[in-house]
């Protein structure tokens, strides 16, 4: 078989530039190890940035997206008894966020993709890289592909980046002494927005994923695991952390899905390796607390489509040689926030008698008190523009 582009991957990264690739005229084909039905069903974080809810809109998956998702206008953060919110709408005017789960903007991504013929093959055996510096093509099971380039769109564990040779590969990475807990559950939501706790016993987050379905999550030890919680646990300590302040109470109900999230920072350097890109998930990872997971790879993919269509148009690699350069400006950008949110809510021990916390304090009342640091928080957390990258 044959396409200018094949594709490894059938997460929002990998399915986005499928599509964005169709609509420009340029064939892929998009090789996925999991089933349809795992793909569309995987619960990840649901916050979606202005530029992703507007790039969705403008690949034409936007429909559902716009219906159903929820559109938020600022969060809360609540420490020391009060709950402070961030005002978007009077920070950023004109953008905000929108909670639409991950599994649902996949479902979206693969019904498009499909209907426009663009193949996918689901549960496909041995996928493997070959030939990065020359003619490239991927082989899995009986099949090979051949292809002009090939894209990495198949998350931290996957085989992309693992087919580098490592003395090619720079990594950086950071693991943090903690994890999240996440838990969801089919409760209404008991806030209209998203509310970051900075308890004394920790960090939490209420999240939600619908009307009916909440999602909430716990800093927990880094060595914690799922079936030590008991689903009385996760309510009592989610309760303590989060009725901290007068009046709110947490609604309480049954818990579907529980499990444990590792909080790392991870990048590697450069993006591109002959004619294998990495996106999303397979170049870096990001701690979950600002939320920016997905929204970097679609950052990457809105690259690599650009560069890609310049490519097959024009012959010119132009833009394919600035693919690493340019993303990694917006990555570290993004590593940045994403670790100053993590070490602004998060407890980190008490060994300096204190003094931390008191620091940490401090810097929590400079973002409600300011006006300048809350813009700071506020535009990082909608999203930078793209050409601000």
């Amino acid at each position: 078989m044959k396409a200018r582009v094949g594709i490894i991957g059938a997460g929002p990264a990998g399915l986005l530039l499928a599509l964005l690739l169709h609509r420009s005229g340029i064939d892929s084909f998009v090789v996925e190890r999991r089933s349809r039905a795992h793909c569309e069903s995987r619960v990840r974080a649901g916050v979606l940035e202005q530029g992703t809810v507007d790039t969705l809109t403008a690949a034409g998956v936007g429909e559902r997206m716009l219906a159903e998702g929820h559109v938020h206008h600022g969060i809360e953060l609540r420490f020391g008894g009060r709950g402070h919110r961030i005002a978007f709408e009077d920070l950023v005017p004109g953008r905000a966020i929108t909670v639409y789960g991950q599994q649902e903007v996949v479902k979206d991504l693969i019904a498009a993709n499909l209907a426009a013929g663009v193949p996918i093959r689901f549960e496909a055996d041995d996928v493997a890289v070959h030939d990065i510096d020359g003619d490239p093509f991927l082989t899995f099971g009986a099949d090979r592909l051949d292809c002009d380039v090939i894209a990495g769109c198949d998350g931290f564990h996957g085989v992309s980046r693992a087919s580098v040779p490592a003395n090619r590969l720079r990594l950086f990475e950071k693991t943090y002494r903690f994890a999240w807990l996440g838990v969801l559950a089919d409760v209404a939501p008991s806030a209209s927005e998203l509310v970051y706790s900075a308890s004394e016993r920790g960090f939490s987050l209420h999240s939600m994923r619908s009307d009916l379905v909440s999602r909430f999550y716990l800093q927990v030890p880094p060595d914690a695991r799922a079936e030590d919680w008991t689903h009385e646990a996760i309510w009592a300590e989610l309760k303590a952390r989060h009725e901290t302040v007068p009046g709110f109470t947490l609604a309480t109900g049954p818990i579907r899905e529980v499990d444990v999230a590792v909080m790392r920072s991870f990048v590697v350097e450069p993006m591109r390796f002959g004619r294998l890109f990495l996106a999303g998930d397979a170049a870096h990872i990001v701690p979950p607390t600002g939320a920016k997971g997905l929204n970097l790879a679609v950052a990457d993919v809105r690259v690599l489509a650009a560069a890609l269509g310049e490519y097959c148009r024009t012959g010119s690699e132009a833009g394919l040689d600035a693919y690493s350069a340019t993303c990694l400006r917006r990555v570290w950008r993004v590593q940045h926030f994403s670790s100053w949110m993590t070490s602004l809510l998060h407890r980190f021990g008490d060994g300096d008698g204190g003094f931390d916390r008191r620091i940490q304090r401090a810097r929590l009342e400079g973002v409600v008190r300011s006006r300048a640091q809350a813009t700071v928080l506020a535009e990082n957390y909608v999203g930078l523009p793209y050409e601000d990258a």
